[in-house]
């Protein structure tokens, strides 16, 4: 209790402080604003510690190398942002799209996590690596999912079709759960244990995750429904994600998949206001949803930020990076390019090779990642689990700031090519 307020306010500072200085100056895109300004402030005062070797500041380095940032995701955030997320989430685009968005969550996610695992095994036998199949395996699918607050937040301030904003949308929505699936099951692998076949696994985290997410929803929406206080509305859909991702936890199942259910459930019941004339409602939960998704997802992205100081201290850290980035890559565009001949129709016209080259940038990558990375800590060697963490790290860089800053080009030059 004694850390936590410093921490807040060093933090806010960071939020408030960070996007004021873009907001007037750079005018990037917040969340790449807020995440590279933070490395930037983190390598700074890295180099500092290292000249005058003050005490202070190599504090201050390492309270933050020490910040659980997986307990923060898995424990505290991450439900209500993947929440905040889907429940303005539209189920007439779902029910058009269902094929589309169904074929990019689940068989994407699979092809991307074996692929970039391919890939990177023969990388690391060409440099000889003490990497395993399935540790690569694993690998991939930590870095298979798409993140669903990037897609949120950042590529639909591009302008994208609608149908093609809403299929990345629900893909890296949906894709979580299956990423966190393939996780347990290559993971299981590796440290030789009994972890159940693939289908039998995919069945419990997602299936039995949606289950709750909507058996606990429906109860919640009862209270919502009949209430007319909208504090206790607001309350009302806290309780049901935040109970919802906590029964997964004792269960085993997909906590994300869970929360995206809850936020899916609760939008039905944002049509059904507005038709009884309760817009003032909706409003304020709206409202505070919005707010709630902007802070936490601020926060997420100044922590990776200064996280990222742990990259600048690990060995070869730039030759890995550019390997773990070129699998990213190869994996994300051979996943996407054999899914799309399963697809059925291409939404807005596309064809299959500028849809191909859309989604693959537009892959972009977020916290789950980093802490499915962190939570194999306990499970491989010192110097594995860096190398695994400081890659993802990179995965996660690139694709946020340079892939984010360049989409909007990439867009354009796609979409002049077929027409758009």
């Amino acid at each position: 209790m004694t850390t936590f307020l410093p921490y807040f306010v060093v933090i806010m500072l960071l939020v408030v402080g960070l996007g004021f200085f873009n907001e007037k100056v750079t005018k990037l895109t917040d969340e790449i604003a807020l995440m590279l300004f933070a490395i930037i402030l983190g390598a700074v005062l890295l180099l500092v510690s290292t000249i005058i070797r003050n005490e202070d500041v190599q504090l201050v380095l390492h309270d933050i190398q020490l910040f659980d940032l997986e307990d923060y995701l898995m424990d505290c955030v991450l439900c209500f942002m993947l929440f905040a997320g889907s429940c303005h989430m539209k189920l007439k685009d779902f029910g058009r799209l269902a094929r589309q968005v169904s074929v990019l969550s689940f068989l994407c996610t699979l092809l991307g996590a074996v692929i970039y695992g391919f890939a990177f095994y023969g990388f690391a036998m060409l440099l000889s690596l003490p990497f395993t199949l399935p540790m690569c395996l694993m690998f991939g699918s930590i870095v298979a999912p798409t993140d669903p607050i990037a897609a949120t937040s950042i590529l639909k301030k591009f302008g994208l079709p609608k149908d093609i904003g809403f299929l990345i949308e629900g893909e890296s929505l949906l894709n979580d759960g299956v990423g966190v699936a393939l996780f347990v099951c290559f993971s299981g692998i590796v440290k030789a244990t009994e972890s159940g076949n693939v289908l039998e696994v995919l069945l419990r985290e997602v299936l039995g995750a949606a289950g709750i997410g909507l058996v606990v929803s429906m109860i919640c929406i009862f209270v919502f429904a009949r209430t007319a206080d909208y504090n206790r509305q607001i309350f009302a859909s806290l309780l049901a994600v935040a109970t919802a991702y906590l029964l997964c936890q004792k269960l085993d199942c997909s906590g994300a998949i869970a929360s995206v259910i809850c936020g899916v459930a609760f939008s039905t019941i944002r049509k059904y206001e507005k038709n009884q004339g309760e817009i003032e409602q909706m409003a304020h939960f709206d409202t505070f949803w919005s707010i709630l998704d902007n802070l936490l997802n601020s926060v997420l992205y100044v922590m990776l930020g200064l996280s990222f100081v742990r990259i600048l201290q690990m060995p070869a850290v730039m030759m890995l990076s550019v390997v773990a980035v070129i699998c990213n890559l190869i994996g994300r565009a051979g996943s996407v390019a054999l899914s799309t001949t399963v697809l059925g129709q291409i939404p807005d016209g596309y064809d299959w090779k500028s849809f191909t080259k859309l989604l693959t940038w537009a892959g972009l990558r977020g916290g789950l990642s980093i802490a499915l990375a962190m939570s194999t800590r306990t499970m491989l060697d010192t110097d594995i689990y860096h190398v695994i963490l400081g890659c993802t790290y990179a995965i996660v860089f690139f694709t946020t700031v340079v892939q984010g800053l360049t989409m909007s080009k990439v867009y354009s030059r796609i979409s002049a090519k077929v027409g758009k």
